[in-house]
């Protein structure tokens, strides 16, 4: 029975689009959806008998034109079925390839007007056959170079960009399909046309618009247009008409506005002072202006009490979709055939996953777009409704401020506003989705693009929560947003076994090889020649320390005793990730002491949720900023939004400020966004960042060594004669040392301890994600006072917690090793070393870390004796 439903329910889906099926209204609803500003403002819509079918009417809050067509057909202002939505956009395209014939329609380009017209623009493309389609866009992108643009002079947004991937797709020579909701004046037409003709002069234009609505004077403005430019401009609608406009129309639907605005307000008065506002349905013809986003009356239509609302915290689910990897989330650089055949391919499996997620009882389910985006969430709604028996509805976020008025008679029934939350290049502002509170929905889902998956969408005030007051279930789908290729002369990643002794799947290295290079030089050199201001400590490279059998055996032990911990560390902060970050990150580790976390974390990605998370390793030079060739290589292959950069520890937090000032640069200078600073790290004794395995400042045996633990990659190298503006940051590959190394034995050792500490783990990281994890910044604050204490005046001389004191001993001229009274085996390996170099360690009551260690204060080689007394300080 189930399946003969879901046939029959396939085959009226099928009719839509086929037949381009004019059922647009709900059953039930007998009333216009225009009467209720064409008796207040004396407007008139007359025309095809399908026109008030397919429009409304409501009011704008707009100084430039009073009233608004608002669209039944359309799936942005009104919630529609999707086969109907898309139905008429592909049936307007089949009858442009009509008027075209096969081999124009061939040749033909299909160009669709943001935000509102994006998704039949795609669908007009899909009706006409093969024709590439490319729709303007309001959100300008860093590095693609604009193809033109226009103004829409009536509309609240009025610029418009064009920013195709390929510059030839507007080239050509064949027919140019223009669509948009409504042709009215032609105004937004003409300046288009003139603006492309220009630059790419052609013969003939098409004008697509599920309605025309064209005074007789604006239709001759036209055909004089295409005699100046001698080119033929066709126009294809599925009706036509007009509106009559009596004399003062805009002023007296602004004082309309404002009434009903401000009766709003008032009606308001008497609610709980904080919350956004649950919507509640007015008498019927009451004309009562409903804003579902603010207060509202505590007494329904009823009379009956309502408790007072509450700011929800939005309740949501994230569906990964498992959208296609390069396939565009829409056509603002363009959608080809092939894309648009990857797509049809992709979208069962990915509606089935919707389908999977939704509640086991929802009957009635919301598809809620996006801006521009419009075309992926109507496919994946259209195929939902195709897949199911669920009765969807679609329609999409808006930037266009409406009136609404719960009415029968008006178009606009409830508004939900909400903060703009994808950054936009015009500043943040509201934005609106219509007709969605109060319709009933047993769940929403909302699709955004990762751009608009910012902190602002889960925000109290945002859309997720907005929505959340107003249905039972509200899920999340975020589409990667497309970056279009930039020619790159930047190499692949580095990976083993040609660069370390890492499986290549494990890390890729945004790194030049330098290992033919002779870098090292003498601990004391490198010391007075980094003190005095000579060089800088990326220069050059310490000679490789190699231990002795009793440090060995040592870094075994601590390894055995400590694997557990660590393993349980790296769980807790890949879930932290996974939960807060990104459901699919591009983890990205600092070289090289983040580089066995980020292996680490992947191969937890992959233990516990069967992940295969890309992982790379880049340079990060204190003083001198992360590497922006390595930046704008994952700019050009993944969404910055996703990149998670990771660390092993943190000491002071140096590199944590270093990554925040050196991102914000890079903005400046690239006009790349989404590269989030924060840092996660195994353990973060100095409570500098918020996603951390644990705050405790334990032995992390990859600290005890230098390469042979980290791949056999040395630190990373920035000298000017070595590394070019054009290039990566270097790297040395320490091939002779493969008989010493245990850098996979390391990661083996603790990976084998996943399945004993994945429940702890994840429970950890639960109640983690719980409580304010903001960092306190104390263990800067101890180290500027030690700086102090000890008479240095210097905090980059001052190295807290266990892995930044073995650097010191290992890499670096010790002056003293500060280390916690008490502390345990977490110090052997620091005793044994302080041994080795004659180096005393002070047990200091207090200590906020396990140890510290410090450099020998303006070291000289003239400096004698392990107490400095011999350094004038």
């Amino acid at each position: 029975m189930e399946k003969a439903q879901k046939a029959q329910k396939a085959q009226k889906a099928e009719k839509a689009v086929n037949e381009g099926e004019h059922q647009v209204c709900d059953e039930g609803d007998r009333v216009w959806s225009g009467s209720w500003v064409a008796e207040r403002l004396g407007v008139e819509l007359v025309g095809d008998d399908p026109l008030t079918g397919l429009l409304g009417l409501a009011l704008r809050r707009n100084p430039k034109r009073a009233h608004l067509l608002v669209s039944n057909v359309l799936g942005k202002h009104v919630p529609q079925s999707p086969s109907v939505v898309y139905g008429y956009g592909v049936e307007l395209g089949r009858r442009v390839r009509e008027l075209l014939g096969a081999e124009e329609a061939g040749r033909a380009v299909v160009l669709g007007y943001a935000e509102t017209a994006t998704g039949l623009g795609h669908s007009v493309a899909d009706g006409l056959g093969l024709a590439p389609y490319l729709h303007s866009t309001r959100r300008p992108v860093a590095g693609v170079a604009t193809a033109g643009g226009f103004e829409e002079a009536h509309s609240h947004a009025t610029s418009h960009l064009l920013l195709p991937e390929d510059p030839a797709l507007l080239g050509g020579d064949g027919p140019l399909v223009l669509v948009d909701d409504e042709f009215s004046t032609g105004n937004t037409v003409l300046n288009t046309v003139r603006d492309l003709h220009q630059r790419y002069p052609r013969r003939r234009y098409v004008v697509v618009a599920l309605v025309d609505m064209r005074s007789a004077a604006d239709a001759g403005r036209l055909e004089e247009f295409a005699r100046e430019i001698g080119a033929r401009v066709d126009l294809v609608a599925a009706a036509s008409g007009r509106v009559r406009l009596p004399e003062g129309v805009l002023e007296k639907g602004q004082e309309l506005v404002a009434r009903y605005e401000g009766f709003a307000s008032s009606a308001s008065a008497g609610a709980a002072p904080s919350g956004p506002r649950a919507q509640f349905p007015a008498p019927p013809n009451s004309g009562v202006a409903v804003e579902a986003d603010q207060e509202a009356d505590p007494l329904g239509a009823r009379g009956t009490a309502r408790p007072a609302p509450t700011h929800p915290q939005p309740d949501y689910d994230r569906i990964d979709l498992q959208w296609p990897a390069g396939l565009p989330d829409g056509a603002r650089h363009g959608f080809t055939p092939a894309h648009r055949a990857r797509l049809e391919a992709a979208l069962p499996a990915m509606a089935a996953r919707i389908a999977e997620a939704l509640p086991h009882n929802a009957r009635r389910v919301h598809i809620l777009g996006f801006e521009e985006l419009m075309y992926a969430p109507l496919r994946l709604a259209r195929e939902l409704e195709r897949l199911t028996d669920i009765e969807v509805r679609y329609s999409t976020t808006t930037r266009s401020p409406v009136l609404a008025v719960d009415d029968p008679g008006y178009a606009i029934r409830t508004r939900l506003a909400f903060p703009a939350h994808d950054d936009p290049a015009d500043g943040p502002g509201e934005r609106y989705a219509y007709n969605v509170a109060g319709a009933g929905f047993d769940a929403v889902v909302a699709v955004v693009d990762s751009a608009g998956d910012t902190p602002a969408l889960h925000a109290p005030d945002g859309l997720l929560a907005r929505l959340a007051a107003h249905t039972p279930r509200v899920l999340l789908a975020v589409i990667p947003s497309y970056a279009p290729e930039r020619p790159s002369m930047l190499p692949e990643p580095l990976r083993g076994p040609a660069f370390s002794s890492y499986a290549p799947e494990e890390v890729g290295w945004l790194l030049q090889d330098l290992s033919e290079v002779t870098l090292e030089a003498p601990t004391e050199e490198r010391e007075e020649a980094i003190q005095s201001g000579g060089a800088h400590y990326a220069e050059s490279l310490p000679v490789e320390y190699q231990p002795s059998e009793q440090y060995q055996e040592l870094f075994h032990a601590a390894l055995e005793d400590s694997a557990a911990r660590i393993a349980q560390a790296v769980g807790v902060v890949t879930e932290t990730v996974l939960a807060e970050r990104s459901p699919r990150p591009v983890l990205v580790s600092l070289a090289r002491a983040g580089t066995p976390v980020g292996i680490l974390m992947r191969r937890w990605a992959q233990h516990r949720h069967g992940l295969d998370l890309p992982h790379y390793a880049v340079s990060i030079v204190r003083g001198r900023g992360i590497d922006a060739n390595a930046l704008r290589w994952l700019a050009r292959h993944h969404d910055p939004r996703d990149v998670v950069f990771v660390d092993g520890w943190t000491g002071k937090g140096a590199i944590t400020r270093e990554l925040a000032k050196a991102l914000e640069e890079f903005e400046k200078s690239d006009g790349i966004t989404g590269f989030d600073p924060e840092i996660a790290v195994l353990a973060d004794p100095g409570s500098c960042v918020r996603t951390y395995g644990t705050r405790e400042d334990f032995l992390i045996p990859s600290a005890c060594l230098n390469s042979t633990v980290s791949g056999l990659i040395s630190r990373t190298v920035l000298r000017a004669d070595l590394v070019g503006p054009d290039d990566f940051h270097g790297a040395k590959f320490y091939r002779e040392l493969a008989g010493t190394d245990v850098s996979v034995a390391f990661l083996d050792a603790v990976s084998a301890r996943f399945p004993e500490v994945a429940d702890a783990a994840c429970a950890q990281a639960k109640e983690l994600l719980a409580t304010d994890r903001s960092p306190t910044w104390e263990g800067w604050a101890a180290v500027e006072r030690i700086s102090e204490e000890y008479a240095i005046h210097d905090v980059n001389l001052v190295k807290p917690g266990v892995g930044e004191t073995t650097r010191v001993m290992l890499r670096r001229v010790p002056w003293k090793v500060l280390a916690r009274a008490g502390a345990g085996s977490d110090l052997d390996h620091v005793r044994l070393l302080a041994e080795q170099r004659g180096v005393p360690v002070e047990e200091v009551d207090g200590l906020p870390y396990t140890c510290v260690g410090l450099i020998h204060p303006k070291y000289t080689r003239g400096a004698t004796g392990a107490d400095g007394k011999a350094v004038s300080v």
